[in-house]
């Protein structure tokens, strides 16, 4: 038993203590062996089910969430003061003196008139304190980990910013137009490669779209992978009650039962 007091309540000391001691001699042999490789795919995980616990409005889950990633910054702070580079206080510091740096409207005499002010002085101190010359350097910086959608997003954001945009949706319309009829010519041809290219640029041109509607693209996509869920639910519900094989009818007569699925769906 290690030397440990037990409490009713517990706070972000103690669980920073709890993660010392799971990870010292005589603690947790597998808390013990993980590195930041080890584990990063955990904090994907856990950021994701924040996110359904919002989504589901449930504040009991959220509050559970919320703990399992604060859990993982504990966890990476930790294996980092074993190495004798950082830990959670530099973390808390680091973090403290940039929100008190990136809003000069709250902690300085900057005047703003508006969200929109102090997104743009955001952008401009975040710039400026990374080095970031141009948008150009800026888009370099983006991750290439986040989901594909949300970074074509923040680099169209980041090239408007520079003036390099359409004046309006049609714009980007026309280009998605002309990005459809390419992918439709590059794959009347075996280059795996370039019809790769042009579905890409179709993408793109969709997030560009979106941009200017004011819509999230990783959201939106989001929408439609559940709504293809439940009426697939559907479908297979009305082909068992028929008798009928989905693996062995024509597309024809399952695009029958996924309008009439559509149908029930709308109607509800």
């Amino acid at each position: 038993m290690v030397d440990f007091e037990f409490k009713e309540n517990y706070k972000f000391e103690d669980l920073v203590e709890i993660m010392k001691i799971l990870r010292a001699p005589g603690g947790c042999p597998w808390d013990a062996e993980q590195t930041h490789e080890s584990i990063k795919k955990s904090f994907i995980e856990e950021t994701y089910e924040v996110i359904e616990a919002i989504n589901k409005n449930d504040n009991g889950l959220l509050c559970e969430e919320l703990g399992d990633c604060l859990l993982q910054v504990v966890f990476h702070a930790e294996i980092e003061r074993e190495k004798g580079s950082f830990d959670i206080d530099n973390v808390t510091d680091g973090i403290c003196k940039k929100l008190i740096e990136r809003h000069p409207h709250v902690f300085g005499d900057v005047k703003v008139s508006g969200s929109g002010d102090v997104l743009d002085n955001w952008d401009t101190i975040k710039r400026k304190s990374k080095g970031q010359k141009t948008q150009g350097s800026a888009m370099e910086k983006i991750p290439k980990e986040l989901p594909a959608l949300m970074r074509a997003q923040k680099i169209q954001e980041k090239a408007r910013k520079d003036g390099f945009d359409w004046d309006d949706i049609s714009g980007a319309y026309e280009a998605l137009s002309c990005e459809v009829n390419e992918l439709k010519q590059a794959a009347q041809s075996d280059d795996v490669e370039q019809i790769e290219n042009e579905l890409g640029d179709v993408l793109f041109s969709c997030v560009n779209i979106a941009r200017f509607l004011n819509v999230d693209a990783e959201q939106a996509l989001t929408v439609s992978n559940d709504k293809f869920i439940k009426r697939y639910l559907i479908v297979e519900k009305l082909a068992a009650e028929r008798s009928i094989n989905m693996k062995e009818t024509s597309i024809d007569k399952l695009d029958e039962l996924w309008k009439e699925a559509k149908e029930k769906l709308e109607s509800n």
